[in-house]
């Protein structure tokens, strides 16, 4: 152990660890305390840990918060356990906003103040980000946002208010503890009640929102993206196959690729799989066999594979199960991420809020 440098100790042996041994190692000495939370281990644990297919599934239900093993797409029923919020707050009043790099972005819905929380729920450290802009009311389909690093290993939250009309978007530095406000499209009118938000989705220095008009016109459903680097707004356009009266678009990440899931409802209940490619949607799969769940099983959870079966969040609160063959399951099982109001996937990470 002598004649092993700290280097190779710390980034070649450590960082291979899982997030939870880690941070017992912490408690060896003062010097590898101090090693183990440095930013360059942190950046090298968190990038370790993201090529494994094992991944975490957080569910809110009533008055529990789960948390599920998720390996290659698959749910592991009997890996279920139950954790604990930091806060005196019951999982009915939280909405989860974004996942990213481990830390979870949860609403507290109170009917005084609304606030914004950073939870790690691996190493149960959290932080409130929220000031006296929160004091109004949260809606699940007119406040969204996503998270993200900046060149300088800043953590960064993205928040988009809709209210009276008009988008409000700020972003929060973890590194000077503070909001800003950013521009948003001129002209645009996505802020009103007509529309809904999803959650954000992070694929290749962009976070992706779906924003959909179910009134006026009816079926119209709008991509907007945001540059994490230039901190600016875009809109994308869906092909026009895809625009349908009434229709659902889910976004996630399947091996670092954007994806939508796309639902419609027309003379048949139908779901695709389509993947953003060259400045294109190209369909990977049809799922015709679509049905709408009522009642889900306790131990069932959304937005994961189960018995061959695949369960969908649509952004209106749905549940869609579709069955699949071994070629879409073989590539379903490679889903990196995906945000939602009562679910998200994140890693066991030691990335911290504060």
């Amino acid at each position: 152990m002598e004649r092993i440098a700290d280097d190779m100790m710390f980034e070649e042996i450590l960082s291979r660890l899982p997030a939870k041994v880690v941070c017992q190692f912490k408690c060896v000495c003062k010097q590898w305390c101090y090693e183990l939370s440095t930013p360059k281990f942190v950046l090298i644990h968190t990038r370790r840990v993201s090529n494994l297919l094992q991944k975490k599934l957080l569910s809110l239900n009533e008055n529990t918060i789960v948390v599920d093993d998720i390996v290659s797409g698959n749910l592991e029923v009997e890996t279920v356990k139950v954790v604990t919020f930091p806060y005196d707050v019951e999982p009915s009043f939280l909405i989860i906003i974004g996942s990213f790099n481990g830390l979870i972005l949860l609403c507290i819905r109170r009917t005084d103040a609304n606030e914004l929380v950073l939870w790690n729920p691996t190493t149960r450290r959290f932080k409130f980000i929220s000031d006296d802009y929160f004091s109004h009311y949260f809606g699940r389909h007119d406040d969204t946002g996503g998270m993200y690093v900046d060149e300088h290993n800043d953590l960064k939250v993205l928040h988009i208010n809709c209210f009276a009309g008009a988008v409000t978007a700020r972003v929060y530095s973890r590194h000077n503890d503070s909001w800003r406000k950013l521009s948003f499209l001129k002209g645009c009118m996505l802020g009103s009640n007509f529309y809904s938000w999803s959650h954000g989705i992070y694929s290749g220095k962009t976070i992706y929102f779906t924003v959909s008009n179910y009134f006026i016109p009816p079926g119209e459903c709008n991509i907007v993206a945001f540059d994490v680097i230039s901190e600016s707004f875009s809109i994308l356009r869906f092909p026009e196959r895809i625009q349908a009266s009434p229709c659902q678009v889910h976004f996630l990440t399947i091996s670092n690729k954007l994806h939508g899931i796309v639902v419609k409802y027309s003379e048949e209940l139908t779901a695709e799989l389509v993947k953003y490619e060259h400045d294109d949607w190209i369909t990977v799969f049809s799922f015709s066999n679509a049905r709408i769940v009522q009642h889900l099983e306790p131990q069932q959870r959304t937005n994961i594979i189960h018995d061959n079966k695949w369960l969908i969040t649509s952004i209106w609160g749905d549940t869609v199960e579709v069955l699949l063959c071994n070629d879409s399951f073989n590539y379903i099982q490679q889903v990196d991420s995906f945000n939602g109001p009562k679910g998200a996937l994140f890693l066991e990470t030691i990335v911290s809020p504060c």
